[in-house]
């Protein structure tokens, strides 16, 4: 049998476990895994480009467990009623290819998303950074929000947005944190002017220049979120060849992350490499680090297999027969008729 967690199941999850504290598992997960990276069989995501958005499956397995997401990046979604991205995924046994978990990855890509920045913002940011600007008030921007305030001890965030209802959105939802500010500016350059961390995680598919080399500041990181196909970008590229660059994995990030701009030999850092101690990460305390987020698959293994752990342990989800009894593995047509009486007896 297959568990499975919708939605509801993982409300559940997040009301008995809270947001804040799954971020951090994840974030620790993510980080296990990532001190794994040659242990993986990795390539960049599989991607169907149309004019109004993108079709993704990111795959990636060990020797012990494949996990695979199914994801989407519509922009236009919002004026249809619907989500921006929306995403489901599978976690599989590799010894014998049977689905172990089927789940909903929609919320749980926001909190990925997060626990990854927040990961990867300790190994990157000033150890005393306590002001960040968040440019792009969205779907993704509450749990950006959390993981940070959480885990890297924000207290005061200057939220943007070119729709202030999103801002206003995003101060509602987070009112009830006392210890946490959170502040309207009216420009991005007001927004990013004094912080130690700037987030941007906006969501037009199309190349954007939402920071210019203009903005920044000695010291700053630069969690760049929103950039994440071809031809879609948030930073400017003299603002990159300022900064020293880290990515999850080279080879996609060329494609979809902001360093598309820049020639392909232009230096970039894997995370994988700072966490292990085999590459620095900041230098120094004015130094300006950017962090080139375009998801990667591996942190979707990191999700599921928490997941599945989680709601295990929890009795949280169902199991659902996904896949035929194997009694007689060689009579696969014998389950046709059971389901033609199952129709009859339902009748």
């Amino acid at each position: 049998m297959t568990r499975f967690i919708d939605v509801p199941a993982l409300a559940e999850l997040l009301q008995r476990k809270g947001v804040a504290p799954l971020m951090a598992d994840l974030a620790d997960c993510l980080r296990e895994d990532f001190l794994r990276w040659q242990d993986f069989d990795k390539c960049a995501r599989v991607a169907s480009h149309s004019p109004v958005g993108v079709i993704e499956l990111m795959p990636v397995a060990d020797a012990q467990r494949y996990a695979f997401k199914y994801v989407n990046g519509h922009p236009i979604n919002t004026s249809r009623g619907l989500y921006t991205v929306m995403a489901f995924g599978v976690l599989a046994e590799v010894s014998s290819g049977y689905p172990l978990l089927l789940s909903e990855l929609t919320l749980s890509t926001a909190l990925r998303t997060a626990a990854t920045s927040a990961m990867a913002a300790k190994a990157l940011a000033r150890p005393d950074s306590r002001r960040m600007a968040l440019i792009g008030n969205g779907a993704q921007s509450e749990f950006q929000a959390l993981a940070f305030h959480s885990q890297l001890g924000i207290r005061e965030i200057v939220a943007y947005d070119i729709d202030p209802a999103a801002t206003t959105k995003l101060q509602r939802n987070l009112a009830g944190f006392a210890d946490l500010k959170i502040l309207r500016a009216d420009s991005i350059a007001e927004a990013v002017r004094g912080a130690d961390i700037v987030t941007t995680v906006t969501a037009d598919k199309a190349r954007a220049t939402i920071l210019t080399a203009e903005m920044l500041e000695p010291g700053m990181h630069i969690n760049a979120v929103g950039g994440d196909c071809p031809g879609k970008t948030e930073l400017a590229a003299e603002l990159l060849r300022q900064a020293s660059i880290f990515v999850e994995y080279e080879p996609q990030t060329r494609i979809e992350g902001d360093i598309q701009q820049l020639p392909p030999e232009h230096p970039v850092t894997e995370l994988w490499q700072v966490l292990s101690g085999r590459a620095p990460g900041r230098r120094s305390a004015a130094e300006v680090t950017v962090f080139d987020s375009v998801g990667f698959a591996l942190e979707d293994y990191s999700t599921l297999r928490l997941l599945d752990k989680l709601a295990r342990e929890l009795g949280v989800g169902r199991e659902v027969q996904l896949v035929p009894p194997a009694d007689d593995p060689k009579d696969l047509f014998r389950h046709t008729r059971g389901g033609r009486a199952q129709l009859r007896r339902a009748a």
